[in-house]
């Protein structure tokens, strides 16, 4: 020990002697201040700083010696640190612990979440993203991201410009009006964009500096939110004239014009009315993709194709029964048809295997309520006309039961249960997130069908054997 401390003292004697000569030198040139600026911007940029990983040499070179504690800690010491911080604190709590670590020190936030993936995934997004974005004026530190308001329009392209990366590849852009399971968000709903990007760097390795959240604020139909002296974004309520598409046609062309046809832009959590619609009139035209009608289908099916393996049956000789028909609803139902196609099936065929449930009850041809728009025509049979769930998983009986409407335990145990009766091995998928909006619990799930079932969900549960 006495000669490790020794060792420490001549090691920093000599560094002062280093540094002295540094800073004078320094002070002679025309240099100097330059570098006594980079050394400050190493230490207040997320992107640069390491906190007190900064090596001797580092922390001469850049003029910050004396700047930081004398201990140089290695990035796995930083880390450990971090997990030890958020120990015993709530969801919440974690989560805004990680955002200001990721607006403090960016290579760590990605550390600490790449080595940690299943423990950090639930903070930085589902359930905990919810939550914070209910709460997003209350905890809001530092802006992510760009914000675009509706009385931006004719100027989108001066914000984008504002934008200080050159080489963005990925966008997630929301209007806040149909967040998770919660509704109309405004611009609380930033905490979508933001934390999404933050997987796509650390489960699919985009550098972060190729990453955009964007936040489209053209108001919100919430008249709390409007309300409350703490909300962040507009307090009108939301703009459904033609102004609209033109202010999104005018971010579309601002951002291929910036980074090229080829920077990828999903939509994230905008409401039925314009989801399909936009996917629609961009598809042809630029790369652009919604998680919700497409990404949310894409995961729902490949856990479908995987409970083959268990009921030993093919796509084609399940039947379907969705409580919701919404986008994720009517794109997981879309994907299955053309699953089914590969299988053979003709697309008549496959429809006729999927049954939707929305608000109003059952879509049946000629349904009294009517509300039938065009993408859930596609899936209206010949039926009596039903609104009760539990009637209609009796009357319809399928083996696979999808939840995605955000309708907390619609799933019932008298519903769990006659999923088991005429089933052997019965699908269950309660998708909804966040975590209070899922249709059962794995346990309620397992326990009514006498563990019978498959089960999947939108956001974790605790196991349960």
């Amino acid at each position: 020990m006495m000669e490790i401390t020794a060792g420490v003292r001549t090691m920093f004697r000599t560094s002062r002697v280093i540094a002295g000569s540094c800073r004078r030198y320094a002070a002679s040139t025309s240099g100097g201040d330059q570098a006594r600026l980079q050394g400050l911007k190493a230490l207040r940029l997320p992107q640069m700083n390491k906190g007190t990983a900064f090596t001797l040499r580092e922390r001469q070179a850049l003029g910050i010696h004396g700047l930081l504690p004398p201990v140089i800690s290695s990035m796995e010491l930083q880390e450990e640190r971090i997990l030890h911080n958020l120990k015993d604190h709530s969801p919440l709590d974690k989560y805004v612990q990680l955002m200001d670590l990721q607006d403090r020190n960016e290579k760590l936030f990605y550390r600490v979440m790449c080595n940690h993936i299943t423990d950090m995934m639930p903070i930085v997004y589902t359930p905990t993203v919810g939550l914070a974005c209910q709460r997003y004026g209350y905890i809001f530190r530092r802006p992510r991201g760009l914000f675009i308001t509706k009385y931006d329009k004719g100027h989108v392209r001066d914000i984008i410009a504002s934008w200080p990366e050159q080489n963005v590849k990925a966008i997630v852009v929301t209007d806040g009006e149909r967040i998770l399971g919660l509704g109309d968000l405004g611009c609380y709903g930033m905490g979508i964009p933001v934390g999404k990007l933050a997987l796509y760097t650390a489960i699919a390795g985009v550098h972060p500096s190729q990453c955009l959240p964007v936040m489209i604020d053209v108001g919100t139909d919430r008249q709390s939110l409007r309300d409350d002296p703490l909300y962040i974004g507009l307090k009108d309520k939301r703009d459904r004239s033609e102004s609209y598409d033109e202010l999104i046609d005018e971010f579309m062309q601002a951002v291929v014009e910036r980074y090229g046809q080829n920077c990828l832009i999903q939509f994230e959590d905008f409401a039925n009315s314009n989801a399909f619609r936009l996917l629609e009139k961009y598809r042809n035209k630029y790369t652009v993709f919604n998680d919700d009608i497409q990404g949310t289908a894409s995961v729902a099916v490949a856990g479908f194709l995987a409970s083959l393996r268990i009921t030993k049956t093919k796509l084609g000789d399940n039947k379907f029964l969705f409580q919701g028909a919404g986008e994720a609803s009517l794109g997981i139902a879309d994907l299955i048809v053309n699953a089914m196609q590969e299988e053979g099936l003709s697309v008549e065929e496959a429809r006729k295997r999927i049954w939707l449930v929305d608000s109003r009850g059952l879509i049946v041809q000629g349904r009294p309520s009517g509300g039938i728009t065009e993408h859930k025509g596609r899936y209206a049979h010949e039926h009596k006309d039903l609104t009760d769930l539990t009637e209609i998983v009796k009357a319809v009986k399928p083996t696979v039961l999808i939840g995605a409407a955000a309708i907390s335990g619609v799933f019932t145990p008298e519903i769990l249960k006659a999923m088991a009766s005429f089933n052997k091995r019965p699908v269950i998928f309660a998708l909804s997130n966040p975590t209070s909006k899922a249709e059962c619990t794995a346990e309620q799930a397992y326990t009514h069908t006498n563990g019978q079932c498959v089960f999947a969900s939108g956001t974790p549960f605790d196991p349960f054997t």
